[in-house]
């Protein structure tokens, strides 16, 4: 079987660790990785998603926190405070350094973000094929007003040093109207048995994959079946500030609302309010929802979308692979 998986961070990476403990060694999982968070700092490439994802995967992730590295020191954060460099905002530990280090060697060298990723991936061995979603460099913004005006920030200092505290009046992705897929990812999706959505951010995370030209049409159009699973449990994000940035697309921090969002497959819907013209196709054949939201079961199908409540709270490794199961049974029914 061969399963995509479009993927942020956190929430994603710990999905796609129940989903390897529910495949067999002949199936082959492609994860298509948001690189919209991607930042420069101290003059280097830092990748979170993907690095979370490759760490997550290989054995390596800071499991309390979710992200960064196991057994992590900080030194070299002390001796740049020291300097008094910046910004003091972003953690990057000893063990992160290098990785960054690494991918701004090759990326000098000419080698592509994806090249580099294999390569990365070689010493972590993640079990999945990691591929970012484009090549080219793309930065989710996030328009706000505070006391300084209005003004866009970039998306890792509204999410980490303002911690969301602002509302969020739009949603950029500068440079994703123009990036290029990744080699691969257009030719994995085509090519699927299953498309997972994981339970990721909406809009900062699977959003931004989608909003790079190709990938949503693929996702679309693919004879692979569509399941998504939802991030939003008792009208709550599971983890995160998921709230803030889906009222900065209108859209209400349900998981019933967040279905209709990506909406049903084959169905066209207008974007308007996603910071862009025209009109967008939906994507879903199947979607899950917590036991929690039940009630929103009944909505979601008679918008065409065939949905299941079942515990999505990844507390657990077996909570986890449970989880990916459901999806997958869903993935058959709906293809059957």
């Amino acid at each position: 079987m061969r399963i995509v998986a479009l993927a942020g961070g956190i929430g994603g990476a710990r999905f796609l660790r129940g989903l390897k403990d529910v495949t067999g060694p002949g199936d082959e999982i492609t994860v298509i990785g948001n690189t919209g968070d991607d930042i420069h700092l101290f003059g280097l490439k830092v990748c979170p998603d993907l690095d979370t994802l490759m760490y997550t995967l290989g054995g390596g992730i800071h499991e309390e926190q979710g992200w960064g590295r196991a057994d992590e020191t900080w030194s070299i954060k002390g001796e740049m405070k020291a300097y008094g460099v910046g910004p003091e905002w972003f953690g990057l530990g000893d063990k992160d350094f290098a990785t960054h280090i690494v991918r701004t060697q090759m990326l000098a060298a000419g080698y592509p973000l994806s090249a580099v990723t294999e390569a990365l991936c070689e010493r972590w061995q993640p079990g999945v094929r990691l591929l970012p979603m484009s090549d080219d460099r793309v930065e989710t913004h996030v328009r706000i007003t505070d006391e300084s005006g209005t003004r866009a920030v970039h998306f890792q200092e509204y999410w980490v040093r303002l911690h969301a505290a602002v509302d969020a009046e739009a949603i950029i992705p500068v440079g994703a109207d123009t990036a290029k897929p990744a080699p691969g990812v257009l030719e994995a999706i085509a090519a699927a048995d299953v498309i997972l959505l994981p339970p990721s951010n909406p809009v900062v995370s699977i959003g931004t994959v989608l909003a790079v030209p190709g990938i949503r049409q693929a996702v679309g159009s693919a004879a692979a079946p569509v399941v998504g699973l939802s991030p939003i449990i008792g009208g709550s994000p599971v983890r995160g500030m998921a709230d803030k940035v889906l009222q900065a697309v209108g859209v209400d921090t349900t998981a019933e609302a967040v279905a209709l969002h990506y909406g049903r497959k084959g169905a066209v819907r207008s974007a308007s309010n996603e910071g862009g013209g025209g009109r967008r196709a939906g994507l879903l054949d199947g979607w899950l929802v917590d036991t929690a939201d039940a009630a929103s079961v009944a909505a979601v199908e008679a918008a065409g979308i065939p949905c299941r409540a079942v515990p999505l709270l990844m507390s657990d490794p077996e909570a986890t692979a449970a989880m990916a199961r459901a999806a997958l049974d869903l993935a058959e029914q709906v293809r059957a």
